[in-house]
């Protein structure tokens, strides 16, 4: 375990009603997990703990890291350590929020998260990464956010709801943004299981339709067009997506979810697939490329089952990082 001790910092001063204020970046422990109890907005009464190297220099990159169901944000920092190791040498601070609700999974079902500013964890997420941004003085192009399974779904649903946040994703295992909507929850014991189960099935552009549904034109944007098959992104410009899944899952099963997320975002960003790498980026896995791979790429895992090893470092590289 890379972190020796969890820190909690329950705030730097009190505020109306006794709630504590959100901490100054000179007031967070660095090189040590550390709990984070204020931040602003948190409607669904998220967690978060967050890790910042000692030698974070001027505009530091965010990443947000988010678990699967059942996990929470430190298991997730614990399967997810590299991250830990790389951030003093690549200059970013990594946020690990926590879902207390539906078997700690992400709500990636209700309008409430499934809207921009809908008062859904989507929205407490939200407010985290512009709380960090703004605390650690980040560079808000160098804002990414990864996840497993749950953390996956929600990864889709962030970049759909909040594209304006994100600059690149790169998530494992999951499905489509706005794949459960309408399910009674979001998790293997709540949640309508025909999503997981691959039974949902659209076209590209009815996909990208989802994604484009989520988050309202802002104020003077009008309708562009991408390039290729669809309408583009309609205003917005949405992050890159890498995803990853294994063929032998059939938890959230592989068929048909990995390749209806690749079809929702090639017509969001109005590519098509070119070719496969095999064994990128190791034996067994295949690297799946659409247009000239600079916005959308998936990588397919040969029998491996629903828990996907993270590669921190490839993840890292497609960020930019």
């Amino acid at each position: 375990m890379l972190f020796k001790s969890l820190v909690l910092l329950a705030g730097t001063a009190a505020v109306a009603h006794g709630a504590p204020s959100a901490p100054g970046a000179n007031d967070i422990p660095r090189d040590v997990l550390t709990q984070i109890s204020s931040w602003g907005s948190n409607p669904t009464n998220l967690q978060l703990h967050l890790y910042a190297p000692s030698n974070l220099t001027g505009k530091p990159a965010i990443i947000l890291a988010l678990h699967g169901c059942f996990g929470s944000g430190p298991w997730h920092a614990e399967m997810t350590s590299q991250f830990q190791t790389l951030s003093s040498s690549r200059n970013f601070v990594v946020l690990y929020p926590s879902s207390i609700n539906d078997n700690n999974c992400w709500d990636v079902a209700s309008p409430a998260s499934l809207t921009r500013d809908g008062g859904g964890d989507s929205t407490g997420l939200a407010t985290i990464v512009r709380w960090a941004t703004t605390t650690f003085n980040a560079d808000p192009k160098k804002v990414f956010i990864t996840g497993s399974s749950s953390g996956c779904m929600m990864s889709n649903v962030m970049a759909s709801a909040y594209p304006d946040l994100f600059s690149a994703v790169s998530c494992y295992s999951g499905v489509p943004a706005g794949c459960l909507a309408g399910s009674p929850g979001s998790s293997p014991i709540s949640a309508d299981q025909t999503c997981a189960n691959g039974g949902i099935r659209k076209t590209g552009e009815e996909w990208a339709e989802v994604v484009r549904g989520m988050a309202p034109l802002p104020e003077g944007k009008g309708k562009g067009k991408g390039k290729g098959k669809g309408k583009g992104n309609q205003g917005w410009k949405y992050p890159k997506v890498a995803t990853w899944h294994g063929d032998n899952d059939f938890f959230v099963n592989y068929f048909h979810n990995f390749e209806e997320q690749l079809e929702q975002w090639g017509a969001i960003h109005g590519v098509e697939f070119t070719r496969n790498e095999t064994n990128v980026p190791a034996a067994g896995y295949t690297k799946m490329v659409y247009g000239d791979g600079t916005k959308l790429v998936g990588y397919s895992a040969s029998g491996v089952g629903h828990v996907v090893p993270q590669f921190e470092a490839v993840d890292l590289e497609w960020f930019g990082l």
